[in-house]
């Protein structure tokens, strides 16, 4: 496989025209954000993801790990095998101080001012100029020393109270993670190797009681995902026996992500929480047309949905509000919690979308697609020298990607 996937692929002329022709609704599915098993994901290999992929019709998929880009070769080589044309993102945590120290919660629902970012369209293969390379492995070792002070804590918790058990960073790469452990690799391990030590059934139930100083109900032991988020919530978040504070140097400034995404070639992209099931916002959401004014004050003119945990019509309040502003809009599933949920996208309650937010959403993947596409072979991508959209080139990075997809198709096919 050829390191740039794009190099043999049509002059943007000729990919805009194979646009003309094609219907403004999507005839496949799309899924612009996924986790997979090089940060934590619902699926067991990267296989697995194409094999749903495939089963769901979804034809554009992007991965969106955390921290890492380790994952992007292996997604390109299955893309390609696969014929689903390939997204190379990446997310981040940044914080907003201010809104921290005004207990203003922004993009993560429990934790003021703690603020998610992605990177869309990283170009592939991933590089950073030293400078940048230098602040993401700091971010990703300061993650692994919270990691790692939370093994330890975990271990000392499990002989206080008189238990044999112990999980360790060597064991947890073995198995279960790859090079990145995240909070959710620790809770699967206790469940792993609780079972692992204590095969019998009873013997398992009573272990687990105890360490979650409950009477599990038979429901919940035989659920291993259920199971797992118990784990992380008694065990490993605050006030649990396991919890460590993150350092604030695990957070970079939001503006010095966006510089960094925009490094990276990657477009910065906003990932909206919107409304939860008993119809709030959270405080940095609540008014749209503040949260447009701080995104481009920010040199972010893109934004992303995960639809399932959102009412249809406020979703689509909100991405008509953000279309005519001419934002990049798209959207995923995560899949980056044990559930395996499907992949195709759908509304809370299991609402379909309509035919105008499938356009909406495949206009934002056709943007990322040729942009990637663009800086792929030496071009100038969506956003200018300053980090600003090209929002006056819009149309045409729409019907480009939208060739380039539909080229891709046809010759991995």
């Amino acid at each position: 496989m050829s390191a740039n996937i794009f190099e043999e692929f049509p002059q943007p002329d000729e990919l805009k025209k194979i646009a003309y022709d094609l219907p403004a609704v999507p005839q496949f599915g799309i899924n612009a954000h996924i986790h997979t098993p090089y940060s934590f994901s619902s699926f067991s290999d990267m296989d697995h993801v194409f094999r749903m992929a495939l089963t769901e019709n979804i034809r554009v998929l992007g991965i969106n790990d955390f921290y890492t880009a380790d994952g992007f070769a292996d997604f390109a080589r299955l893309a390609l095998a696969n014929a689903v044309f390939p997204l190379f993102n990446m997310e981040f945590i940044g914080l907003l101080k201010e809104e921290r120290n005004n207990g203003i919660r922004v993009n993560d629902p429990n934790n003021p001012g703690r603020t998610y970012l992605c990177a869309k369209g990283l170009k592939f293969p991933f590089f950073l100029d030293p400078f940048f390379n230098n602040i993401l492995k700091d971010l990703v070792n300061e993650t692994q020393l919270q990691v790692e002070s939370m093994i330890e804590k975990t271990n000392s918790y499990f002989s206080d109270i008189g238990l044999d058990l112990i999980i360790s960073m060597k064991e947890i790469k073995i198995d279960i993670a790859r090079d990145l452990v995240r909070e959710r690799h620790i809770a699967r391990a206790v469940r792993v190797k609780t079972i692992k030590t204590h095969p019998d059934e009873a013997t398992y139930r009573n272990i687990l009681n105890r360490i979650l100083n409950t009477d599990l109900d038979e429901a919940v032991i035989r659920n291993d995902a259920l199971l797992e988020n118990l784990i992380r919530s008694e065990l490993l978040k605050k006030g649990g026996p396991g919890f460590v504070e993150e350092n604030e140097s695990s957070f970079l400034p939001v503006e010095q992500l966006v510089s960094l995404i925009r490094n990276g070639n990657g477009i910065p992209c906003y990932p909206v929480l919107l409304d939860d099931p008993s119809g709030n916002f959270t405080e940095f959401e609540e008014n749209r047309e503040d949260l447009y004014n701080f995104l481009i004050s920010a040199g972010i003119y893109a934004v992303e949905l995960i639809p399932a945990r959102n009412n249809i019509k406020v979703l689509k309040d909100f991405v008509n509000f953000f279309h005519d502003k001419k934002f990049i809009i798209t959207c995923g599933t995560e899949h980056n919690t044990p559930e395996m949920l499907p992949m195709s996208i759908v509304c809370r309650n299991k609402e379909p979308l309509d035919n105008s937010l499938k356009n909406i959403f495949y206009e934002g993947v056709s943007i990322v697609a040729a942009h990637q596409y663009l800086t792929a072979v030496g071009e100038k991508g969506y956003l200018d020298d300053s980090g600003t959209a090209r929002i006056d080139d819009r149309n045409e990075f729409v019907l480009i990607g939208k060739g380039l997809i539909e080229t891709f198709f046809k010759n991995y096919r």
